[in-house]
């Protein structure tokens, strides 16, 4: 079907994604149903195994956001480059004979997004060369949709937010460089994503909002791409790092502006979010989930560890593998949980935070040390130690995972939609 799919948006002149948008509305014309797509950030090899499970199960199209700091030219924390990312997809996708439609796209592309860039202090010139340089590289990989997002801005003051225009001008020239790219390898179209990061405000705003959309058309035209238009517009819903309400009374009004301009609204920061169902409710396109799912992985080898420690009491094996204590010690070493940190919380003791907050901050740290050796180790001790016992291990953990991830698809109303896309 993903190949299908694929050569009939091809025919039709349009990208994978807007076909797939375009037929959510064909559904709803003739069902009156509301669709809202899943997009799920693969932080982990298990993260997208899960996701590829739960869709053919779920007999649903799964999209894949993948952020610079995740999949990039240097492999990122999950250590692939953007090649290697679509291949490892279509690899695991073949082992289930899952066929069903697979969107591939990049996350939050933009300059200082990417945390090397912010920590070493990149210029402007070379951190949005690196990302031009990343862009081109998801394209040749066959990623169907780009997310161009310059709305940080290091240069700026403490408590300075970063002009609209300026926003609107950088989002053109990404826009305009990866077209005429494209362009040049005679790739076919891709669909883009655009509107500013959440966590630093998000377009909220409706004179902000529209203001946007006016300067993004005409420099556009400008450029002589009339015919390239993002398919979603990020909005600030009411969901952040540390928000799980959505607010359908937002989404509704933001909605409303983009639909004049034929975009549909994109929620992120859509983790462990408390109504779910609200989202097609309120006309979103779609939504991202990322965080949500490394907590599930952490629970799933937590499960894992108690099951192993069982089994060792019992003289059953004869070593743990103490994945715990090595998945705590690799999240601190890594300084990576200093991110997230408030302006209030102490960056040099992670010991000194409330052991609530310490748990939290070792359950979001887990993806950026998936990869590590130490952790690759203690997890195969922990896989092998149980499954000498006939315990599938691997089938437990991602169990976790698609419990989640069955909420959104029943929730966004998207089970045996691939049904409607032929």
């Amino acid at each position: 079907m993903n190949k299908e799919l694929r050569n009939i948006a091809s025919k039709n002149n349009t990208s994978l994604l807007e076909y797939i948008l375009k037929k959510v509305d064909d559904a709803e014309q003739k069902t009156g149903i509301k669709r809202t797509l899943f997009a799920a950030c693969p932080n982990s090899i298990s993260v997208i195994r899960a996701s590829l499970n739960a869709a053919k199960r779920n007999n649903a199209p799964i999209k894949f956001a993948a952020t610079l700091n995740q999949v990039d030219l240097d492999r990122g924390y999950t250590g692939m480059n953007q090649e290697e990312f679509v291949k490892i997809i279509r690899q695991e996708a073949r082992k289930i004979n899952f066929t069903g439609s697979v969107i591939v796209a990049v996350d939050h592309g933009g300059p200082w997004l990417k945390d090397i860039q912010k920590k070493e202090k990149w210029s402007y010139d070379k951190a949005i060369g690196w990302v031009k340089k990343s862009f081109e590289a998801s394209v040749d990989a066959g990623f169907d949709m780009i997310h161009v997002d310059p709305t940080v801005d290091i240069n700026l003051k403490e408590g300075e937010t970063i002009s609209i225009d300026i926003v609107a001008e950088r989002t053109v020239d990404l826009i305009v460089h990866t077209e005429e790219y494209r362009k040049s390898k005679n790739i076919n179209k891709i669909a883009y994503e655009v509107g500013t990061e959440e966590v630093h405000g998000g377009l909220a705003d409706m004179q902000v909002f529209n203001r946007f959309f006016v300067l993004l058309k005409q420099g556009l035209k400008a450029k002589g791409l009339e015919d390239v238009w993002p398919c979603f517009v990020v909005g600030k819903v009411g969901t952040d790092l540390h928000t799980t309400l959505f607010d359908s009374k937002v989404a509704k009004q933001l909605t409303e502006v983009s639909k004049k301009y034929g975009s549909v609204i994109k929620g992120h920061y859509s983790d462990n979010v408390e109504n779910p169902e609200d989202y097609p409710l309120s006309g979103m396109g779609a939504a991202n989930v990322g965080p949500e799912f490394t907590e599930n992985e952490y629970d799933g080898l937590m499960e894992l560890a108690e099951i192993e420690t069982e089994l060792y009491d019992n003289n059953k094996i004869a070593k743990i593998s103490e994945i715990k204590d090595v998945l705590w010690q690799a999240v601190i070493d890594s300084n990576r949980w200093q991110k997230w940190l408030g302006s209030d919380e102490n960056p040099n003791d992670f010991y000194a935070n409330t052991p609530e907050r310490q748990l939290w901050l070792i359950k979001t740290g887990c993806r950026y040390i998936w990869e590590n050796s130490e952790v690759l180790v203690a997890r195969k001790s922990l896989y092998d130690n149980i499954e000498s016992w006939g315990i599938n291990a691997e089938a437990i953990l991602l169990s976790h995972i698609e419990r989640s991830m069955d909420k959104y698809f029943n929730k966004f109303n998207l089970v045996n939609f691939n049904d409607e896309l032929i």
